[in-house]
């Protein structure tokens, strides 16, 4: 598996490249230079199978043999994931009729970030150790991508990580559990505005190519591949745990701010998933504008709400547009 920017003007990227990158050169985001097409019948073989196992799934196809093998990612995969308080490490229980909440909250974080970012630290670390070298992590967070991300690295030798934290934006339980991690490579800074302003100097730093390679300067945002490709499991995961028969519809109604959760969905009905999806938003609507309109401008000030992770406004990078590059997502508010 190859992968090229999302613009067009970088191709044949290996998996390790575009997971050590931020932005591609061009601004676009990395992506496979295909997407796998899974037949009913390759969909019928994986409906039993476990969530770290559909992980490991996703991610051999998206990994080729030669950067990682079977033995060393269903390792990485198993040893990371037993962090998780449940041994399906996703839950789905049923409410009322057709309904279920599928439960992506069972990680060290309580955030469903820490699925994808507890593998992503996992592949960070072992490419790390195999060639001796150091990085920094530049995140910015609306609280919930802070937490899993520094849960995922903390302690680790060969990373400094710097999560900023806009005042007065995030829970005080995810502001506890950014600010009472005490390890040296650990460093956390609170910063005014919203995560939307926040997203702007970190830009800037990833567009600066001499400042990236001085400190070898890394994103595990949702601009980052990797966390995309785990994200695919849980679709799939949720899927066959949902539906009568495979191959049958099931519709999912995913809660999006950013669109990097929501992408992973786009993906995997991409590859074959018989989902539809819905985006459901809040008052910061930028999503649901963009799809049902076309409108990717930025509609005034973020507005506070009781779910900070969703509180996005800018024209983020990590809508479908971008890493899935087709639209695959109904438009409800």
């Amino acid at each position: 598996m190859k992968y090229c920017s999302s613009r067009g003007l970088e191709s044949g990227l290996s998996f390790r490249d575009v997971l050590f990158a931020g932005y591609a050169k061009d601004g676009g985001l990395y992506v496979p230079e295909e997407f796998p097409k899974l037949t009913l019948d390759e969909l019928k073989s994986m409906a039993h199978t476990s969530y770290p196992g559909l992980v490991f799934e996703m991610a051999r196809k998206f990994i080729s043999e030669q950067e990682i093998s079977s033995v060393q990612l269903k390792d990485l995969i198993d040893n990371n994931i037993k962090k998780f308080t449940t041994p399906e490490v996703v839950e789905i229980k049923q409410l009322n009729g057709e309904l279920n909440i599928v439960e992506l909250f069972h990680g060290p974080t309580l955030a469903f970030k820490d699925l994808a970012l507890s593998v992503v630290g996992g592949l960070l670390n072992f490419y790390l150790k195999e060639n001796q070298q150091n990085i920094t992590i530049l995140v910015g967070t609306s609280g919930d991508t802070g937490s899993s991300a520094l849960m995922s690295v903390r302690g680790e030798e060969h990373t400094d990580i710097v999560v900023l934290l806009p005042h007065g934006r995030c829970t005080r339980t995810q502001e506890l559990q950014m600010t009472t991690i005490i390890d040296d490579n650990v460093h956390i800074y609170r910063v005014e505005g919203n995560s939307d302003e926040l997203d702007e100097p970190i830009k800037k730093c990833f567009h600066d190519e001499s400042f990236v390679a001085n400190h070898n300067l890394i994103s595990i945002n949702s601009i980052n591949w990797g966390r995309v490709m785990v994200q695919i499991a849980h679709y799939f995961y949720s899927y066959f745990r949902l539906c009568g028969e495979v191959g049958e519809v099931v519709q999912l109604l995913v809660p999006t701010g950013a669109a990097g959760n929501i992408t992973a969905g786009c993906i995997a009905q991409k590859m074959g998933l018989p989902i539809t999806m819905v985006a459901t938003v809040n008052t910061n609507d930028i999503v649901a504008r963009t799809l049902s309109c076309g409108d990717f401008s930025v509609k005034g000030e973020v507005v506070k709400s009781l779910a900070p992770a969703m509180d996005i406004q800018n024209g983020q990078p990590s809508t479908p547009g971008d890493h899935a590059n087709e639209k695959h997502v109904d438009e409800k508010r």
